[in-house]
């Protein structure tokens, strides 16, 4: 990013301006300035403090309790690191004792309640005692928010460093994403002897599957001396994550945990297509199910049986919609369709943007805004907005306007004029004026920052947004809208879970200055109570470990543990996957000897005869097999096949049991067909009609199982292969002529089981040699074996529980107990650890092959290149180093080339190249093959095709035009990539050219380092690299 002096002192004038009409406003009366302290105290018992402890630890020792408390009941008495303009809530001033103690805490608490202050606490303490702290946050957008927040609040003595940027890296304070301090850790910076406290900020995303691994890594690596601070969301296991991190490096570490919302919040539904709030959930907490009933069949015509959808009003809706509801309601039906619910359209024509416009104007009417309208999509995120740019609708007086078109013109002269005429600049400006703004991860940066400084300074009343905006920095409105309860998350389109909605709702209702927050989902006829509730109602999502092994993982922890004695299993023994594996060993083994007790109080049989019932049931089968190939010769059985005739009917596992015959006939074969059905064997060419015994559940379900020992039966007619059959029975019933009526084939069930009663020993069958005169020894000699076989299995007592229901529900239950210890003993073999040795193990065969480790695992100069590259596949980043691949390029085709190394959007371009960019792709594409096929020679699961295909080449044309100084509107023009998109993927390819740049000197190439430093020169200007409003 650039930092030259004028984007700085932009950046810095864009900020004084918003200050400056702010206070101009609030002098006019123009906004009402509400001070914070008007918050509500929150009740003792709203918070939960607990504290993990290293067996044996003395906590106390040399900390007065007069001052400090205990362990268990923290209490500061002393002089205050830093003053606050308010009273600290009791979780904040648990918090303030547990780090006065230099001790570790989680504090755990709703968006806006009051975290941050924790933090700044710590920083001051600091600052108080002249050591360093560290400040982390997930994202960069956020570390650049939260670096001009403590900047402000400390007097300009905090530092930056991301991918993007460096400020001030050695002040008292200083804001970093998590992967620069990781990097740091395994670089083993000297910067971190003098750190006292790291502040984990949003620490619940070490559950994200890309890039969760980073927080458990520093966690993990962090020295022994360093105290934590970790900010999160509300958990459901706080207090297994702080044992975790008491049991890494052997310190206490506190538990602060609430769940109080400093404003009490209300939850309303709003039906597509239809009119009118319905009160949900209510400031206590409660689930409103008759509400929620009545707007089903007011709204889509469904009556709930739980619930009051006659018609009439439930007692108390009125109340429940006192001062929200609209009007009447509508009958629109005709749900959202598309993915999240998206674009239907009802029956009187609304689309789902006029039910948002129907929405945002009732909040207006309602004085309800500043509301946040959270959508999953960034395309029906940015429709919506300009759906009210055709709309009477604004929030903003003419004084309001002007300041908005300052502070925006303001923002705008870091940029070239060209820059700033381009159409989705423009075409901003109107909507903003309006006081409607646009947030979402497409958006260019410059554009994102300017709307979040005009939204705190309460000039955006209305903001579309996507997800990422209940994140990061308190900007919290009066309302929250909910577009669809559905999200795509990468493989399924699935509801939102409790845990995401707690954390968007959170946005809603402003501390010191609503008296409620709202929040309004837009629900279809797919939502039902059950799914609802379990939303608005639901526990908060616990904290999983998403620990994985990478290339870049395994070398740097190579490179770190050389001459240390530590190994690999070092670190996974000691992450959060581990011990939440151990931890629940004594439960799974006291559940597992539990299981066995109970299974060994079922007297049915010893283990020898389940032993022998297995093996004569395997046996008969083996020799029916060798009968069957015979007896399923259409010439041989189809005389026997008339209507009525008994059959047994086995597909593979599954057995059918006995059915009926109603018709048997021959497959139709196509005159060219081009495969004949002979071929693959006589019996294939037909197909016979069976009345077989269903579990009616299944067929209800549109998939027929066979009828369970417990299930309801129904008869049905069923479509069977010939080489299904598995015995034919000497007996023959009459069978109605019409089995349409289910009288008919109920009274087929109930003969069917009259015989199978009767004949105790199984129905008869026909005899191959005797009754179908097949003559072949092999035949005759199987027949005999049978009978031998099933005389022996009759005196089984396994086997005649299965004549007595009684008996084999017990058996069944014996069995399924065992079944389930077993796989609770396999569960408790299967660590984490046992897995990650193989894979460990695979992929440093993988590492040695390409040149990477030695011998002895020690890593060479190639993996030293390697252990630099953070941003991109390190593998085929580092093999096209050392095979060439970048020495015979421009400046031009290399950015273009590497542009493919980097993780971006996907596209549905058709991509055109030139020869000058095809050939160098067609390089990268024979090296990503080779390691393919490296991986699989070491026994990994990676399929050569999808790793080949998984580096595109969507950006290298515009990257390659960039490079060569074509305009970002020319370029935005050449892809179907939301702006913002474009930026961050060229500002990813810029720390990559950075990677490349410090590999190259690693390995000692002074040349190819300086072309990676020419080549990163091309890319880095103009709106692409605009300086950050926050720095």
């Amino acid at each position: 990013m650039e930092e030259t002096p004028e984007g700085l002192a932009t950046a810095a004038a864009t900020r004084e301006a918003a200050k400056r009409k702010r206070a101009e406003l609030e002098a006019h009366g123009i906004i009402e300035d509400q001070p914070a302290t008007k918050k509500p105290t929150v009740p003792a018992e709203a918070i939960s403090h607990e504290v993990a402890l290293p067996e044996g630890y003395n906590c106390d020792l040399d900390l007065q309790p007069e001052l400090f408390g205990s362990v268990q009941q923290p209490r500061w008495t002393g002089t205050m690191a830093k003053k606050y303009p308010f009273k600290l809530d009791p979780f904040q001033s648990t918090s303030v004792a547990c780090l006065e103690r230099r001790e570790s805490v989680l504090v755990a608490a709703h968006t806006s309640a009051g975290k941050t202050a924790v933090a700044e606490y710590a920083i001051a303490m600091a600052f108080r005692d002249n050591q360093k702290v560290i400040y982390t946050s997930p994202l960069k957008a956020l570390s650049n928010q939260k670096f001009r927040e403590l900047s402000d609040e400390f007097n300009e003595d905090v530092g930056l460093m991301t991918g993007d940027v460096s400020i001030r890296p050695n002040a008292t304070c200083v804001v970093m994403t998590t992967e620069i301090l990781r990097s740091m850790l395994y670089r083993g910076s000297e910067v971190l002897r003098e750190v006292a406290w790291v502040i984990f900020d949003e620490v619940h995303y070490m559950q994200d599957r890309e890039r969760g691994v980073v927080w458990e890594e520093a966690i993990i690596f962090l020295p022994k001396g360093i105290r934590m601070v970790f900010l999160s969301a509300t958990l459901s296991n706080a207090s297994e994550f702080a044992g975790w991190v008491c049991h890494l490096h052997q310190q206490p570490c506190h538990v602060v945990y609430t769940d109080f919302r400093p404003t009490p919040l209300q939850h309303y539904a709003f039906p597509t297509g239809g009119s009118g709030l319905y009160l949900i959930k209510d400031e206590q907490g409660n689930f409103k199910n008759e509400n929620f009933s009545e707007l089903r069949h007011v709204a889509f015509g469904i009556k709930d049986q739980d619930g009051n959808a006659d018609g009439e009003k439930p007692a108390g809706a009125a109340s429940a919609r006192d001062g929200h509801d609209s009007g009447g309601r509508g009958r629109g039906r005709g749900g959202r369709g598309g993915r999240g619910g998206r674009g239907g359209r009802g029956q009187g024509g609304s689309t789902a943007s006029d039910d948002v416009y129907k929405i945002v104007k009732l909040i207006k009417a309602r004085s309800f805004q500043p509301v946040i309208v959270f959508s999953f999509n960034r395309r029906e995120c940015e429709n919506n907005a300009l759906f009210m740019k055709g709309k009477d609708l604004n929030f903003n007086s003419q004084e309001e306007e002007e300041c908005v078109e300052t502070i925006f013109s303001q923002a705008m002269e870091c940029l070239k004029e060209e820059d700033r005429s381009l159409n989705f600049i423009e075409t901003l400006l109107p909507l903003l004026k309006r006081g409607i703004g646009v947030h979402h991860s497409g958006l260019l940066p410059i554009l994102k920052e300017v709307i979040e400084l005009l939204f705190q300074e309460q000039l955006i009343k209305c903001l579309f947004a996507t997800e990422t905006f209940a994140m990061g920095l308190n900007m919290p409105a009066t309302t929250c809208v909910f577009t669809s309860m559905r999200k795509w998350d990468g493989e399924s389109n699935r509801w939102v879970k409790s845990g995401e909605y707690i954390q968007m709702s959170g946005r809603a209702g402003r501390r010191g200055k609503d008296l409620r927050g709202v929040c309004i989902m837009m629900v279809d006829e797919s939502m039902d109570a059950h799914q609802c509730k379990e939303i608005v109602t639901g526990k908060p999502s616990p904290l999983l470990s998403s620990f994985k092994l990478s290339y870049y993982t395994l070398l740097n922890l190579m490179r770190r543990m050389e001459n240390t004695g530590q190994n690999m299993e070092y670190v996974i023994q000691h992450s959060f996957q581990q011990y939440q594996f151990e931890r629940t060993l004594p439960e799974k083994q006291a559940e597992v000897s539990k299981l066995e007790e109970e299974a060994a109080g079922i007297a049915l049989a010893t283990e020898e005869e389940y032993m022998q019932y297995q093996q004569l049931k395997q046996d008969i089968a083996r020799y029916e097999t060798v009968m069957l190939s015979t007896i399923q010769q259409p010439s041989i059985c189809l005389h026997f096949l008339r209507p009525g005739r008994l059959v047994r009917i086995r597909e593979g596992h599954l057995d059918w049991g006995w059915g009926i015959v109603v018709s048997v006939m021959r497959k139709a074969v196509a005159v060219n067909a081009a495969i004949d059905t002979e071929d693959m064997g006589p019996a294939s060419a037909y197909v016979l009609d069976l009345l077989l015994s269903c579990d009616a559940a299944s067929v209800k379900a549109g998939k027929p199982m066979p009828m369970s020992k417990d299930g309801n039966a129904e008869m049905h007619i069923l479509p069977v292969p010939m080489t299904l059959l598995s015995a034919i029975s000497t007996l023959r019933i009459n069978i109605p002529n019409d089995l349409r009526p289910p009288e008919a084939r109920r009274a087929t069930l109930l003969t069917l089981k009259e015989l199978e009663k009767r004949y105790e020993h199984g129905l008869p069958r026909l005899d191959p040699v005797e009754d179908m005169r097949i003559t072949e020894p092999a035949i005759s000699s199987a027949v005999q074996r049978i009978e031998q076989l099933e005389k022996q299995l009759s005196t089984n007592e396994v086997f005649k529980a299965e004549r007595d229901a009684t008996r084999y529900r017990a058996f069944e239950k014996k069995a399924a107990l065992t079944t389930q210890a077993e796989r609770l003993k396999s569960s408790m073999k299967e660590s984490q650890l046992v897995n990650f040795r193989a894979e460990t193990k695979s992929r440093s065969q993988v590492l040695r092959k390409l040149g990477m480790i030695d011998e002895e695992g020690i890593v060479t100069l190639k993996g030293r290149a390697a252990c630099e590259i953070d941003t991109a596949d390190e593998l085929l980043t580092t093999e096209m180093m050392f095979n060439g691949t970048f020495n015979g390029l421009d400046k031009h085709q290399l950015v273009s080339l590497v542009s493919c190394l980097v993780p971006g959007e996907k596209s549905q371009e058709q991509i055109q190249l030139t020869k000058q960019l095809a050939e160098p792709l067609s390089q990268l594409q024979q090296t990503a093959r080779h390691i393919a096929e490296t991986s699989q020679e070491c026994k990994l699961d990676l399929d050569p095709d999808e790793y080949v295909e998984s580096f595109k080449p969507f950006s290298m044309d515009i990257t390659y035009h960039w490079s060569k100084g074509s305009t970002f509107g020319e370029i935005c023009g050449m892809t179907d990539k939301f702006e913002g998109c474009v930026v961050r993927e060229m500002r990813r390819l810029d720390e990559l050219l950075k990677n490349l740049h410090l590999a190259a000197k690693v390995i000692g190439d002074e040349d190819l380092a300086a072309k990676f430093e020419e080549s990163a020169l091309t890319i880095r200007r103009d709106i692409i690299f605009a300086a950050s409003l926050y720095i």
